[in-house]
């Protein structure tokens, strides 16, 4: 809160990339969990983690401590303009959502759908480097670097969907909703509960409301997020292209496994953008305060 009041009173963007990089480093090794999870297929397999405390158990035994850092690198090369794209593209959809005749509230979910669509061609590339080392399951210091990572995939396959792009449309489909509902349902919700003039409940009135926005934007867009790391993770045979595209590959989950395949890595997904996106938000209002007062 403090550093917040801060950072509109000074006006110091440069707080932003730090408040990214911690983060991501404090919430990355949820994310390689929650991978880890919607990259297998079922729990018959002995190597298949049986639950979230024996995923987090076998990480550690079998690749140590930096197991959970696993591609972290590109979302930390990502993250600063992937929330930029996101905010910046936000406000330029609203403002031309202004002019339609949209009730605010549906300019709101569309403007988030907008800004979700346009961050995802910008971060799939890392997003295919990052999940390829995070389904890595060797140790830590025998897995190729990000850049290797990056040379290889290039090198075999190209920049297309096959290669750096491949599972743009399930990227599309995650960011597009996620943002839709994010966007939609904190400023619709926001503005139907009145505010506090004191500033300790304003915050946590804010907080709340982007703890929920983030936890249901999550829950809704995850069969995306599966469909996703099956694409963009190992094939079940090598040399053998299963999972093609983002509908398919949910047809296909849900035709091998059940409804809850596609729901498979939830539990560390909220726990990582339920809070994250409280925060998120929180930044952006306070940042957008402080420029809308003294720009």
């Amino acid at each position: 809160m403090t550093e917040l009041k801060l950072f509109c009173k000074e006006g110091k963007s440069e707080i932003l990339p730090e408040c990214c990089l911690v983060e991501i480093c404090l919430m990355h090794p949820l994310d390689v969990v929650k991978t880890r999870f919607q990259i297998q297929r079922g729990t018959s397999d002995p190597t298949s983690y049986k639950s979230l405390s024996d995923c987090f158990r076998t990480i550690f035994r079998n690749e140590g401590i930096f197991g959970f850092y696993k591609g972290i690198l590109p979302p930390i090369v990502a993250e600063t303009p992937k929330r930029a794209v996101k905010f910046f593209t936000f406000e330029q959809y609203k403002k031309l959502l202004n002019l339609t005749p949209l009730s605010p509230g549906v300019a709101l979910s569309v403007a988030g759908l907008g800004s979700g669509l346009t961050e995802a061609v910008v971060v799939n590339p890392f997003e295919v480097v990052k999940v390829s080392l995070q389904a890595n399951r060797d140790s830590f210091k025998e897995q190729p670097s990000s850049f290797a990572q990056a040379r290889r995939i290039i090198k075999s396959d190209g920049f297309g969907l096959k290669g750096l792009n491949k599972g743009l449309t399930s990227t599309l489909g995650r960011h597009g909703v996620f943002n839709m509902i994010y966007f939609g349902f904190y400023f619709n919700v926001k503005d139907a509960i009145p505010a506090s003039s004191d500033p300790t409940l304003e915050f946590l009135r804010k907080f709340t409301i982007g703890l929920a926005s983030g936890t249901i934007s999550s829950c809704v867009n995850i069969p995306f997020d599966v469909a996703k790391s099956r694409i963009q993770g190992p094939q079940p045979v090598p040399g053998q292209i299963k999972y093609r595209t983002c509908f398919q590959t949910m047809a296909l989950v849900y035709r091998e496994e059940g409804y809850f395949a596609l729901y498979k890595g939830l539990v560390p997904k909220i726990m990582r953008l339920g809070p994250g996106g409280a925060v998120m938000l929180l930044v952006y209002e306070y940042v957008s305060g402080w420029l809308q007062k003294n720009w």
